[in-house]
């Protein structure tokens, strides 16, 4: 049983840690480089879905962490699980106190409404979600080093 959560918690992670990844370095250059207001129209819709989901995947993340740690607290590589908790709660306290505030006006925001510094705002999104990504990858890699 605790194979199997293994493999799931790394599984759960990994795909989250793809998805941040793919929207900064693919998806974000993709809606950036669109004409005239597409992009930042896209960036509210992805702001708006993505809002919706990912909560759930970092939380649920943080869970199977947890469970992991605590099922396996007696066997190889439970410190590396339990930092990779670590980090995945300070990825989860990032979004919150830096992420999360700035991506609440921009789902919100037309080519109507938005302020004139969108965006150095989104810019600004952008260096956050780069870090936090970074920790999420190593918090990933942990994992997967727990498994070895």
């Amino acid at each position: 049983m605790l194979n199997a959560l293994e493999v799931v918690t790394t599984v759960v992670v990994g795909v989250m840690v793809g998805v941040e990844f793919s929207v900064a370095f693919v998806l974000n250059p993709i809606l950036d480089a669109l004409p005239g207001d597409s992009g930042q129209l896209g960036r509210a819709h992805g702001g708006r879905m993505l809002g919706v989901v990912m909560p759930v995947w970092y939380i649920t993340s943080l869970v199977l962490v947890a469970v992991w740690a605590v099922a396996g607290r007696h066997h190889d590589g439970t410190a590396l699980v339990v930092t990779s908790g670590a980090l995945l709660i300070l990825s989860v306290v990032m979004s919150l106190l830096l992420l999360v505030p700035i991506n609440n006006q921009g789902k919100t925001w037309t080519p109507d409404n938005r302020p004139a510094d969108w965006k150095e705002q989104m810019n600004r999104w952008d260096r956050f979600h780069y870090v936090r990504i970074a920790v999420i990858i190593a918090a990933f890699a942990l994992l997967v080093a727990a498994l070895a």
